[in-house]
């Protein structure tokens, strides 16, 4: 049997997860919504909870639940990242034996709906945009450190985009292509290494844009890529040259592939030529 002296904690973070909230703000008849999902973690000073099972110090996942709701209310939410960091000091500052803290916040991308060309005051519409969400960790007597995110922005073109000329050796059965769909659904995590003049609604639509732009390019003609990995780097580099404040960019561009399925076989369906159309 161990002893607790052999015992090495690695990780003591508890909190909660998921805690839903729809914060709407009001100005006269034009209303603002941002709906979020906000999992809070918490590191206490001592094990004593572990080792003794005394439940002393611990602040129960239920109070940090209420807490996103009161702090909500009491302070709005302008940002995902500044809501995060209203929710760190908060936890810092209330609990004098918590030492570090780990929020981190979706939210769900909606828009307003257009009638009649305008923007609606008070209906809005839930999009496949791309999800935004954050973390924010912070230590006791330190700077939060912010991360941002891009999740499930699905993106595709139908052409100017090529892979050939790869490792042709006995492995390989994929042919060279120099026409292809190009389909992916982008994952974008980045950090800042300061906040100093940071405004975070630009920072995340800047790497947004970005993306789009490098991937599309001009919309009468396109931009030619001959890699997933050449568009990527692309990306992050306009990204970085563009948020000073940025630290690291890590981007993901999994292929989701689209492959030609032969017609010529179904002759009775009036296909005579080696027609070919693009499926998933």
């Amino acid at each position: 049997m161990l002893s607790d002296a052999d015992v090495q904690f690695v990780d003591r973070r508890y909190g909660k997860n998921a805690v839903r909230l729809l914060y709407v703000r009001r100005e006269g008849i034009r209303h603002y919504i941002k709906e979020v999902e906000v999992n809070t973690k918490v590191t206490l000073n001592d094990t004593r909870d572990f080792l003794r099972g005394d439940n002393s110090k611990i602040v129960a996942t239920d109070s940090q639940k209420n807490t996103v709701y009161i702090l909500a209310k009491q302070l709005g939410i302008q940002t995902i990242e500044k809501f995060a960091i209203d929710l760190s000091e908060h936890f810092l500052k209330q609990y004098s034996h918590v030492t570090n803290t780990d929020i981190s916040i979706t939210e769900q991308p909606w828009k307003r709906i257009q009638t009649g060309g305008r923007e609606h005051a008070h209906a809005f519409v839930e999009t496949a945009d791309g999800v935004r969400y954050c973390r924010v960790e912070q230590q006791r007597y330190g700077q939060p450190k912010v991360t941002q995110g891009i999740r499930a922005l699905k993106i595709m073109k139908t052409t100017q985009s090529a892979f050939n000329n790869f490792v042709n050796d006995e492995f390989r059965s994929l042919p060279d292509s120099t026409d292809r769909i190009f389909c992916t659904i982008v994952n974008a995590t980045w950090d800042f290494h300061t906040l100093s003049g940071l405004n975070f609604d630009n920072a995340w639509e800047t790497v947004k844009s970005s993306i789009l732009d490098v991937f599309a390019g001009p919309p009468d003609t396109g931009v030619f890529s001959p890699s997933v990995q050449k568009t990527l780097y692309d990306s992050q580099k306009l990204i970085l040259s563009k948020v000073p404040q940025m630290d690291k960019i890590e981007i993901k561009f999994p292929n989701v592939h689209a492959y030609e399925f032969d017609l010529s076989k179904f002759k009775s369906f009036g296909f005579t030529e080696n027609k070919q159309v693009g499926f998933r």
